[in-house]
């Protein structure tokens, strides 16, 4: 078994593996976990490595619906080994409820949240986000409606994610008692660094990150002239790669191999001396991604000064 970390997530909140499941890929045409086995091999691994943080939408898969509904049948019997995430309002998802009705409304939470309980086949959500602001419902509304669902026993804390500085200002004045953000970061896209990271730290939000690997190509498996063929990027992205900045990507391979440690290794290592970041979710698909992942997590500590060097690699 991995040596698997916990934080906290939020200043006194629950405590979560520093490394969590991004399940945003089951269901998902081509991959191993496009159906139910691949599925349950990939969360088996995961619950037998110590990994608790499961990450989902009800977006996410193939098909909207799609991963909460294969999350639902592999936890079978193993609902109270994991801390199960999901997220409701895209804005620009439909998923067929409450036609009209903007998203951060009471009447489509309390709808969205009964979907994912069905498909995720459980009782509660241990973390319910709010997948991107509605500007067309107050934030007091979208509060209460969360809170009620906490008094209710449904959801037990929540988070919200792509919120702005000023939306995550707004949300803690209003009185959310919000534990989390999510939003895109990574050694990659530092914009949230500018001040959604400083207003997620002065609320004492727990960060999680999503791209924080960026496709892979901070794993050290691409190069300059080797793309994987059976990685994500290559199969729905081949751009990425393709239009890369090479010549940081390879100042930061040779700062990774003065250390004798993997790119991957110094990506979680940055990542997680980020202030404020409580746990890193990548989205894998494969049980031996997953151990890969699980073992860098903790390979890697670097000193202040070495976090200040990565940084300005990436500069």
């Amino acid at each position: 078994m991995a040596d698997i970390e916990f934080r906290a997530l939020g200043l006194g909140g629950p405590r979560v593996s520093t490394i969590g499941l991004g399940c945003n890929n089951f269901g998902r045409a081509g991959t191993a976990t496009e159906h139910q086995d691949g599925t349950n091999a990939l969360i088996s691994e995961a619950i037998e490595l110590g990994v608790t943080l499961f990450d989902t939408a009800d977006m996410y898969g193939g098909a909207p619906g799609v991963s909460e509904t294969l999350m639902g049948i592999a936890l079978d019997g193993h609902r109270d080994s994991v801390f199960l995430a999901t997220k409701f309002g895209h804005d620009s998802f439909d998923m067929g409820i409450a036609p009209g009705v903007p998203k951060g409304s009471r009447t489509y939470i309390r709808e969205a949240l009964e979907g994912s309980l069905r498909r995720l086949q459980t009782d509660r959500v241990d973390l319910y986000q709010m997948h991107t602001p509605d500007p067309h419902t107050p934030i007091e509304e979208t509060i209460a409606a969360l809170d009620e669902l906490v008094e209710e026993g449904r959801v037990i804390h929540y988070g919200h994610s792509n919120f702005s500085a000023n939306q995550i200002d707004a949300a803690a004045a209003a009185g959310g008692r919000f534990v989390s953000s999510q939003n895109e970061y990574s050694l990659l896209a530092r914009g949230i660094e500018r001040d959604v990271l400083p207003a997620i730290n002065r609320h004492h939000l727990g960060l999680l990150p999503y791209f924080p690997l960026q496709n892979g190509l901070l794993t050290g498996k691409f190069t300059r002239s080797d793309f994987p063929a059976d990685s994500r990027i290559m199969r729905q992205r081949p751009h990425i790669a393709e239009n890369a900045h090479w010549d940081v990507l390879e100042s930061y391979a040779a700062f990774c191999e003065e250390r004798g440690i993997t790119m991957l290794e110094a990506t979680f290592g940055w990542l997680l001396a980020q202030p404020g970041l409580s746990s890193v979710i990548a989205g894998t698909t494969r049980p031996e991604q997953l151990r890969q992942n699980a073992a860098a997590a903790t390979a890697w500590t670097p000193t202040p000064a070495e976090v200040a060097e990565v940084t300005a690699i990436f500069e």
